[in-house]
């Protein structure tokens, strides 16, 4: 058959949908690029935030006008199961738990299946020069505000062997960059019963021949500080970006609390200190979350203080947003007015520390490896920290000594050396 997929979310979803693409190759099924030329369409969806919620919703009504064979998947179809099923009474659901259910849905009847599964099924299909690859499905933790917990319900690391395998197809097919993903990289290994560790698997992935680089995914504080000497050891490495995205997601103790988040603030900062003095140039990205629950005029200036000590080179600013089935949902309420303006302040202070670190990159020279086409013809390359830059004349999957003439808050702007 041909399957049409549409993806939406974080890198995990798109690698849950490499998994489901390759479950259908085996059985030979064409993947097709337009929903009018299949006979399935297959959504893949995304539920952390209000708004996406209601795009999914929006996306559903949207693509059963096609009037082919409907499969929904992902983490609204895991979370909000009642809610697709009431939209689309004819569709397969599909949690993100429960991948390998796509040949039954694609092949058989209507099929509906969310509960955890364990499966050693990693991606064998990849797209460009960036290969995303799961490592591991599911969390450690259990934040109030987070409904992706209710659709990736149980923590499941893929085995070692397979992920090895997965990065050297990868590789063999080209990739340049390769992304070790999860809900939470660090809680790798946790459900082998801790024996394995994040590090483990990065040293067995460095030690794979190629010139690639690897970027591990994001990782709570309190997981990467299970593990935290053996990641920044494996960091040294050339092989590997310099480059950790951990969610602080408040600068408040007491918000971090009714969040149910396992550290405190300055266990944070010890986190990234330690990291700094042992990897120079390191990048720290972050999430943080505005307006949650609990966030008065104190703690959210306790935010803004967090951010202009520990500089962020990038911040993933989200304003909070009421989740169905989660306890922070049954908690006072920030009105939105307060929340959208101190959106609009954080957002101002994100921009302009970003700023002031990449204006220090400004007629200095650096390697950058070449990933994606961006805009109007021009290239996207990473640094060796994992910093965008914008070249032009040049080509995707190659190495460049650049001398960066220009920047924005966003990314570095270059010319090659």
């Amino acid at each position: 058959m041909k399957v049409y997929f549409e993806t939406y979310g974080c890198a995990l979803n798109k690698g849950d949908t490499y998994i489901m693409m390759t479950l259908l190759k085996q059985r030979n099924h064409e993947i097709v690029n337009n929903p009018n030329e299949a006979d399935v369409i297959v959504l893949n969806t995304c539920d952390v935030r209000l708004e996406t919620g209601e795009r999914m919703k929006s996306r559903i009504k949207e693509l059963r006008k096609f009037g082919k064979k409907l499969v929904v998947a992902g983490c609204f179809s895991g979370a909000e199961p009642g809610v697709v099923k009431t939209l689309a009474p004819e569709a397969s659901i599909i949690g993100p738990q429960a991948l390998t259910k796509i040949i039954d849905a694609v092949e058989g009847e209507k099929v509906f299946s969310i509960n955890a599964e364990r499966s050693e099924i990693t991606p064998r299909v990849f797209e460009g020069k960036i290969a995303i690859i799961p490592i591991a499905d599911g969390c450690a933790g259990d934040c109030s505000f987070c409904i992706t917990k209710l659709a990736r319900r149980t923590l499941r690391s893929y085995s070692m062997r397979s992920i090895v395998e997965a990065v050297k197809e990868a590789v063999k097919n080209g990739a340049v960059e390769v992304e070790l993903t999860g809900q939470d990289a660090a809680a790798y290994g946790l459900d082998f019963g801790g024996k394995i560790k994040l590090s483990d698997l990065l040293n067995e992935v460095l030690s794979i021949e190629g010139d690639f680089m690897i970027r591990i995914g994001m990782m709570t504080p309190e997981q990467f500080a299970r593990d935290i000497d053996g990641i920044l050891e494996a960091m040294r490495n050339p092989k590997l970006f310099k480059f950790l995205h951990l969610p602080v997601q408040s600068g408040d103790d007491n918000v971090l609390k009714l969040m149910n988040r396992k550290y405190t603030v300055d266990e944070y900062k010890e986190l990234v200190k330690e990291a700094r003095s042992k990897i120079p140039n390191i990048n720290i990205t972050t999430d943080i979350i505005i307006g949650h629950p609990g966030e008065d005029e104190n703690a959210f200036e306790n935010t803004l203080e967090l951010m202009k000590e520990i500089k962020f080179e990038r911040v993933h600013l989200a304003m909070y947003s009421i989740r169905p089935n989660t306890r922070s949902a049954l908690m006072k309420q920030v009105p939105d007015s307060i929340k959208k303006e101190r959106m609009k302040i954080a957002y101002k202070l994100y921009e302009d520390i970003s700023l002031s670190i990449h204006k220090e990159y400004l007629n200095k020279r650096t390697k950058v490896i070449t990933t994606e086409e961006g805009k109007k013809g021009s290239i996207i390359g990473r640094t060796l920290n994992y910093i965008p830059v914008i070249l032009n004349g040049v080509e995707v999957g190659k190495w460049y000594d650049v001398e960066i003439i220009d920047y924005s808050f966003f990314d570095l702007r270059g010319t090659v050396v």
